[in-house]
């Protein structure tokens, strides 16, 4: 099949005759490169990148080639490269690198002034132009993590910091939780308990894992706020989740943190600064129980999640 081809043909006028030749439907080619339908329809519709064929009642059908395609921009973008400089390196294949970082930039900056300004209105538009391009673990590395470490240099001592945080953290924790909550409504199977163990409420770390987790198709149940571990074992009983995701950002008591890792019936995985600030006694934990794993961000537990097969459906 030839990715500059846009005709289907006779034999693949109807649509299923064009899925037994081996074309995907928008759906399944989300599902494997975990680029979301919006923003694989703004990327032919905006820059060109991928022109799938159609047929004659518009639906869009892919082939193994454009998936082969999209995952070379996702390679590009993972090195950050802005979209609308993807097209042309693709051709030439001569990097960009040092004016794709100045857009990245650019791009936090107009963020953190809508933050700054506690202008609701200003950051929602600004995030949601950038969600419609860029998938969620593109926006997690270039966009979301970076700003967060911006955030919390300027928070130090400075007049005006707990304003910003709270309304910055209210409105992520409100963003992600509507898209928790829309793609929980498509998934199906055991969902992905994920708890925040420390006592700091909307950790944003906490939300990103979410969010990614649940854009790789599973279910994700938050509860954002720490349990007691007996509660916790009866909380895990009732939701039977496929992994339990804790998340801390700061340091926990050795005993409650020992407590909290152990007992489960399915795989645990800790995530947050918690793993570098106690490195080596979860070192020691870690090598007498096969099923805990750790992740220091988002991103490494979205990684260890796939390595497990934790994000794929049930019924794959």
């Amino acid at each position: 099949m030839s990715l500059e081809s846009n005709d289907l043909g006779a034999n693949a006028d109807d649509y299923q005759a064009a899925i037994a030749q081996g074309f995907m439907p928008i759906r399944d080619v989300a599902r494997i490169t975990g680029v979301n339908a919006v923003t694989l329809r703004a990327w032919e519709r905006r820059y060109g990148l991928i022109v799938p064929h159609r047929t004659p009642k518009g639906h869009r059908l892919y082939s193994d080639e454009h998936v082969t395609h999209i995952q070379a921009i996702l390679t590009w973008l993972s090195r950050g490269v802005s979209v609308s400089q993807v097209k042309g390196l693709l051709r030439s294949n001569q990097p960009a690198f040092a004016e794709a970082s100045t857009q990245w930039e650019a791009k936090r900056q107009l963020l953190q002034e809508a933050i700054c300004n506690l202008n609701e209105r200003r950051l929602d538009d600004c995030f949601n132009t950038e969600l419609a391009l860029y998938p969620p673990s593109t926006l997690c590395e270039q966009l979301l993590l970076p700003l967060f470490e911006e955030l919390e240099l300027r928070w130090r001592n400075q007049f005006g910091a707990q304003a910003e945080r709270v309304f910055f953290y209210s409105w992520l924790r409100s963003k992600l939780g509507a898209r928790l909550y829309h793609n929980n409504r498509q998934s199906t199977g055991a969902p992905l308990l994920l708890i925040n163990v420390s006592d700091l409420p909307m950790a944003p770390g906490l939300w990103l894992t979410a969010w990614l987790a649940s854009n790789a198709g599973v279910a994700v149940e938050v509860f954002d706020w720490p349990l007691p571990p007996p509660e916790l074992a009866l909380a895990v009983e009732h939701i039977q989740p496929r992994a339990v995701v804790l998340y801390s950002s700061q340091a926990l008591n050795s005993t409650h943190l020992q407590r909290l890792l152990g007992g489960y019936e399915c795989p645990c995985l800790l995530v947050g600064q918690v793993v570098q600030i106690h490195a080596d006694e979860l070192k020691v934990i870690s090598l007498g129980n096969d099923d805990l794993s750790l992740a220091a961000d988002p991103l490494a537990a979205l990684q260890h999640l796939y390595d497990l097969k934790l994000l794929q459906s049930q019924q794959d």
